[in-house]
């Protein structure tokens, strides 16, 4: 897979001066590309490329910020997705201080790519104000910007700005949840799911206030809750397994736990499979967790899910899995001692280890 970084890639710089030039003929190419492209460019991450392009248009283009965003506006819908953020990065970096235009500039350029990091500052400066506005996106139009509502208030977005206060005390974001429960955008609802199970991780109750409230109202706030619950259905929350029809599992039993080898080397893949029999008609959830060892000698748990399914009193269903231990960008796996579990409606019902060398 190409790295992320290459987005920002010579042929896409050539694709930006050629729409700014369109909007500013008097756009200097020789210093942007002498600012732009400096003998570290090729290490440059993604989120450091994006941010020296930034830079090098504040160099290049005038200084008069409403001036700007005009030629930004021009420019901003021939680039799509994430090679789209530099838009309203330019808007994060340079203006704080204009913040009426800079609103209205990050409302637009979501619609082409994703404001959801540029308004992280905004709300680091005013909350209240932030939420206000983000509340009023919540009903907006269209759904790019109906999005940034939820995702850009999220507590632990991913690569964007932390903001403790939303940390400590998610209770401001709900308003602006509740306001798209039922949204008939599915971009929309995995947001709001997302943002859900941020707060879920520290602040479980409001959650389940949600819950409490919104779900089976309607298909789409039900699916918004189920997606918002997975680390506490994860975690074997009892309340969380109880809302969704997850009893507890006495009268499953698991059979027959094996690996096809206890000994796997680094690259190779671990298959294992089990039988279950249930002694009576029950809706269950089946996961296993793997204890992986870290780099220094610790253990960590990862918890995946096999399925959600029904089983019929005196049914007897197999199950047979394949988990990789290549190394990948985000798990790199190391030698020792691992355990394998088998859980279901948030008990473990089996263990064993193999070794990984």
């Amino acid at each position: 897979m190409a790295d992320l970084k290459e987005i920002y890639n010579e042929k896409l710089i050539s694709q930006l001066i050629h729409h700014i030039k369109a909007s500013c003929p008097d756009f200097n190419q020789d210093r942007f590309e002498e600012q732009l492209l400096q003998e570290d460019w090729p290490e440059l991450a993604l989120k450091e490329r994006m941010r020296r392009i930034t830079a090098s248009l504040y160099e290049t283009l005038p200084k008069h910020y409403d001036e700007v965003l005009a030629i930004l506006r021009d420019t901003a819908p021939h680039f799509k997705g994430l090679s789209g953020i530099l838009f309203p990065d330019y808007v994060e970096q340079y203006g704080l201080a204009h913040w009426e235009e800079s609103i209205k500039a990050l409302e637009y350029f979501t619609q082409y790519s994703t404001s959801e990091f540029a308004v992280r500052p905004f709300l680091l400066l005013d909350q209240e104000k932030m939420i206000a506005q983000l509340l009023k996106w919540s009903k907006h139009e269209n759904e790019h910007v109906r999005r940034l509502a939820s995702e850009g208030s999220r507590p632990r977005l991913p690569w964007g700005k932390s903001i403790p206060a939303l940390k400590s005390d998610p209770s401001p974001i709900l308003p602006i949840l509740e306001k798209l429960m039922q949204d008939k955008s599915l971009y929309v609802r995995k947001s709001v799911a997302n943002n859900l199970n941020d707060i879920s991780k520290t602040h479980p109750h409001l959650l389940r206030k949600v819950a409490d409230q919104w779900y089976g109202t309607h298909p789409y706030s039900d699916w918004i809750i189920k997606h918002a619950y997975r680390t506490l259905l994860k975690k074997g929350d009892k309340q969380a397994l109880s809302l969704f029809g997850y009893e507890n599992a006495d009268s499953i039993q698991l059979h027959d736990l094996t690996c096809q080898s206890s000994r796997i080397a680094i690259g190779e893949s671990l298959e294992f499979s089990f039988y279950i029999h249930s002694d009576r008609d029950q809706k269950v959830r089946i996961e296993y967790a793997i204890d992986f060892v870290k780099a220094r000698g610790q253990r960590h748990q990862k918890v995946f899910k096999i399925t959600e399914t029904n089983i019929r009193k005196n049914e007897t269903k197999p199950y047979t899995r394949i988990q990789s231990f290549k190394d990948l960008t985000t798990r790199k796996h190391y030698k020792g001692i691992h355990t394998l579990s088998v859980i279901i409606n948030g008990e473990v019902k089996d263990s064993l280890d193999f070794q990984v060398c």
